[in-house]
């Protein structure tokens, strides 16, 4: 009998290096991810929300820069140059509006102050109504819904009328009526800023319910969890429950309900200088402005449209950046 042509060989063990290749492997493979890390990853996959967050950062830095900004161009937003202004017609000479290496954007009709320089100065007066309103009513509305979430009872019964009542109240009418009998010095401020304080305050007094509906309904939902559960069979009391189990739970709706306000927030103020009962002159408002260029669109409709675009593009990013937001936290999504 002869033997086989090829005897069998045993394997080679595998080396040190292999081993720990392996091992390394394997912890990647298994290796967890927080919801913050799930949440930027999504994020980062929607590219239109991304584009809407890079707007909006620009938009912010425009805002905390326009004095230096103006001052690069060399432009001031109350300067007149009427200079510039057809004296027949008062609109401005030159095509589009006067727009000029020294006027970028043009400048206003009958008196020639610089529409650049105005609008980066209105951004300001926007993105402050904004964001700070929006902080106004998010404050409320999460002390508010998360009480009446978590008391239910009488608690949950009042805070519930109230919120009713304030949806359905004329939020713009009582807006305008307030600031029409409003001093021009209140609490140190003057002016302008007496008007932007109260718009903040009512704007985010007005809009707590919308938020405080939705962190109620969480809140009725998490209160039943067994996490909830099974802190009150330890012992935990209300304020750690509310503290350390449910608030931390609630950041994300919040977050996201907070992003699509704003814009919200942006175009009731630029409605109310609008309609004459905003910031004062001289001071720049976006809203002031078309209102202002309703008596000129048809010949200098660029001091139209620049506002316009504005009002367009800042609120069009916060949308985009809203939803993306939105997607990115819903633990039930797919991307």
């Amino acid at each position: 009998m002869t033997a086989p042509l090829h005897e069998p060989t045993a394997e080679a063990a595998p080396s040190a290096a292999e081993e720990a290749a392996v091992a390394t492997a394997g912890e990647k493979a298994v290796q967890g991810r927080s919801l913050g890390r799930i949440a930027w990853e999504r994020l980062k996959r929607d590219k239109l929300a991304l584009t809407g967050g890079v707007v909006v950062l620009v938009l912010i830095v425009i805002a905390l820069l326009a004095p230096v900004l103006t001052n690069l161009v060399g432009q001031d937003p109350d300067a007149y140059h009427e200079n510039l202004i057809d004296a027949l017609f008062g609109t401005p000479t030159g095509s589009l509006g006067g727009v000029s290496g020294d006027h970028l954007l043009g400048v206003e009709p009958v008196n020639g102050r610089d529409i650049f320089a105005r609008i980066l100065y209105g951004a300001q007066i926007s993105l402050l109504v904004g964001f700070l309103s929006a902080v106004v009513a998010v404050v409320l509305g999460t002390v508010l819904g998360v009480l009446a979430g978590f008391f239910g009872g009488w608690v949950d019964s009042l805070v519930s009328r109230v919120m009713d009542g304030l949806l359905a109240f004329p939020q713009l009418l009582f807006i305008i009526a307030l600031v029409s009998v409003m001093p021009n010095d209140m609490l140190g401020l003057t002016g302008s800023s007496v008007r932007v304080f109260v718009m903040i305050l009512v704007i985010g007094f007005f809009g707590w319910p919308y938020i405080g509906r939705v962190v109620r309904g969480q809140t009725l939902s998490m209160r039943e969890r067994e996490y909830v559960e099974a802190a009150r069979s330890l012992g935990a009391g209300r304020l750690y429950i509310l503290f350390k189990e449910l608030l931390p739970n609630l950041v994300a709706p919040i977050i996201v309900y907070t992003t699509m306000m704003i814009p919200t927030n942006i175009l009731t103020e630029a409605a109310l200088s609008f309609l004459g009962v905003g910031v004062k002159p001289p001071t720049a408002s976006w809203g002031q402005m078309l209102s202002n260029a309703i008596d000129y669109y048809d010949s200098d409709p660029m001091y139209m449209v620049v506002p316009g675009v504005a009002i367009f593009i800042t609120v069009l990013a916060f949308n985009l950046f809203g939803d993306g937001v939105r997607d990115a936290l819903d633990p039930k999504g797919s991307r």
